[in-house]
């Protein structure tokens, strides 16, 4: 890909987020400006930025790169992002907009009076916003690695700052008007190269394999591994060997490798033959891919368990996202709060048929990113693979630009959300100058700690965080807006339990501390049964404390449930600049 056209591009798209985020500063005045955008976010405008924010790094690299390295396997993978909104729609939607609220925790506040309920929602706030960041600024380093060659933390400091100016200077108004920008720019760069790509593949002779047959080499490739990694063979394979594999060191050697599992030591070249199959890397040992491939086979072999984890993850977690619940309370009303959840459900859905298209088109002209771990580099290498010259250059141009939209929009997002509650819950006051110091400490933990750690698939990394959140604010929702029996006690529990369990579990797989077999994979997809756990320990502990059942709930379910009309509006919290 050309260098200057990749520059240029995320120039641009840099360029235009802080010009219209400048827009939100000149209309920006009190502090519910900056929370919630004084609720006048209409259900179209509103939709688009939810939209733009909740396409993440996951949808437009994530996808294609798991179709890529699985095939059809994970075509349902987006299924479940999109279908979160029904139940957000049938459930959440209207009530958490007549709550009144600015955050999920002053949701948790209001509804059970506790201020001990509200601190426990604040820290669950922060640790999914966090955990949803990361991918995001080390996406936005591998991009613009791919691109430039920039040192893989550049991207991510770059996103960290153009996203703690553009929130701090106008809040939510801001990010509403460049989050709605960046939906139509994204759905662009991926649709308008994608006619080109599929019309180069139709007339260049690819193969027409069945789209679940293995993923060959349509040339002669040679693969550099990053990683000391495990490859599994079905069939004897020849190739040339630069490098050490199973312990022994080759010198540009041609080698052939029985079927079964071989180690390839971090640093070895492998030269593949054009029309060998591309080996399958296996989740084992210190495997950087380890457990975040939930349908590759791994080492424990329970694909279904883990696909119905994943699928309770995204369909339940949606609700619960900090950064998508809180779009919500910019809605003038319950009324338009649905309509820009219907309104959603058609902007995500067509987003959704494109990054499967890229991921067919990978398994075809770019199979060995599945090899080298770069598998969510899929999107921005094909057009140079398909198109090449200038035409290739232009085209890559455009998704690298839609790329970092991604990286951009919700990394907005999540920093509004997670400096809201900082600047609520931790600093001393809620005025505009904490709010401004406390979107500097939502960007610069998850950037110092992406910088540190290893990294991990983007689609998988972010569905860590739904994970979390359908075992903690999932339960806390559903039973705070339906249950009236709900008690400080039983929510307190279950966030506790629900939350904690599956945060815990996550991270210790990621740490290499889960056995093998069927704790390993309780424990690297626990939606299964954390979201359960959550719901059950609420239920029981509330069940058990009847006396705490706070003295407002009657009043606060009426003001959920009720419209707007038949209710006294809700006092709006602070003061001018």
């Amino acid at each position: 890909m050309n260098q200057t056209h990749a520059v240029v591009a995320v120039t641009a798209v840099v360029l235009a987020t802080v010009l219209i985020g400048a827009l939100g500063l000149r209309v920006s005045r009190t502090t519910s400006d900056f929370y919630v955008a004084s609720r006048t976010a209409g259900p179209r405008l509103n939709a688009a930025a939810i939209s733009g924010e909740y396409l993440s790094a996951a949808s437009f690299l994530g996808i294609a790169g798991l179709v890529l390295v699985q095939g059809p396997a994970m075509l349902w993978y987006p299924v479940g992002y999109t279908a979160g909104y029904l139940v957000l729609l049938v459930l959440v939607a209207a009530p958490l907009r007549r709550s009144g609220a600015y955050t999920l925790s002053d949701f948790a506040e209001a509804r059970l009076e506790s201020p001990q309920v509200r601190r426990l929602a604040s820290l669950l706030v922060v640790g999914i916003g966090w955990l949803y960041l990361l991918p995001q600024l080390q996406g936005a380093g591998l991009t613009l690695e791919i691109l430039t060659g920039a040192p893989g933390w550049v991207g991510g400091l770059l996103v960290a700052l153009v996203v703690t100016g553009t929130v701090a200077a106008g809040g939510m108004r801001s990010i509403t008007f460049v989050q709605a920008f960046q939906y139509w720019l994204k759905l662009t760069a991926l649709l308008v190269p994608a006619f080109f790509l599929v019309a180069a593949w139709y007339g260049d002779g690819a193969p027409r394999a069945r789209f679940d047959a293995p993923a060959v080499l349509r040339e002669h490739t040679a693969v550099r591994v990053a990683d000391t990694v495990r490859l599994g063979l079905d069939a004897p394979l020849t190739l040339t060997v630069t490098g050490t594999v199973d312990s022994v060191r080759y010198e540009e050697r041609a080698v052939t490798l029985a079927p079964g599992t071989h180690q390839v030591k971090g640093g070895t070249l492998l030269a593949l033959p054009a029309g060998a199959p591309v080996p399958e890397r296996r989740a084992e040992g210190a495997d950087p891919l380890g457990w975040s491939q939930p349908l590759a086979g791994g080492r424990d072999g329970h694909q279904l368990y883990a696909t119905y984890g994943l699928i309770l993850a995204t369909f339940l977690g949606t609700m619960g996202l900090p950064h998508v619940a809180v779009r919500f309370y910019t809605s003038p009303h319950g009324r338009a709060a649905r309509r820009t959840t219907l309104v959603v459900l058609g902007l995500i859905g067509v987003f959704y048929l494109l990054p499967a298209l890229y991921g067919a088109l990978g398994r075809i002209y770019a199979p060995e990113l599945a090899l080298t771990g770069s598998a969510d580099a899929a999107v921005l290498v094909l057009p140079d693979r398909i198109a090449g010259g200038a035409l290739g250059d232009l085209l890559g141009a455009f998704v690298a630009g839609g790329a970092f939209a991604a990286f951009l929009s919700t990394a907005s997002g999540l920093t509004m959300s997670v400096a809201g509650v900082l600047a609520q819950d931790v600093l001393p006051s809620r005025a505009v100058r904490h709010f401004r110091l406390a979107t500097l400490l939502a960007t610069a933990v998850p950037l110092a700690v992406g910088v540190a750690a290893s990294k991990v698939p983007v689609a998988d990394a972010v569905g860590l965080a739904f994970a979390v959140s359908a075992s903690s604010f999932c339960p806390l929702l559903v039973l705070g807006i339906w249950w009236r029996r709900l008690t400080p006690p039983g929510a307190a529990a279950g966030l506790l339990l629900g939350g904690g369990s599956a945060l815990a579990a996550v991270m210790a797989t990621r740490a290499g501390l889960a056995p093998a077999g069927w704790p390993h994979t309780l424990m690297a997809w626990p939606a299964v049964w954390s979201v359960p756990l959550g719901f059950l320990t609420m239920v029981l502990v509330s069940l058990a404390t009847p006396r705490s059942v706070p003295a407002g709930t009657p009043a606060i379910l009426a003001r959920l449930h009720l419209p707007e009309e038949f209710t006294a509006p809700v006092p709006e919290r602070g003061a001018r600049r």
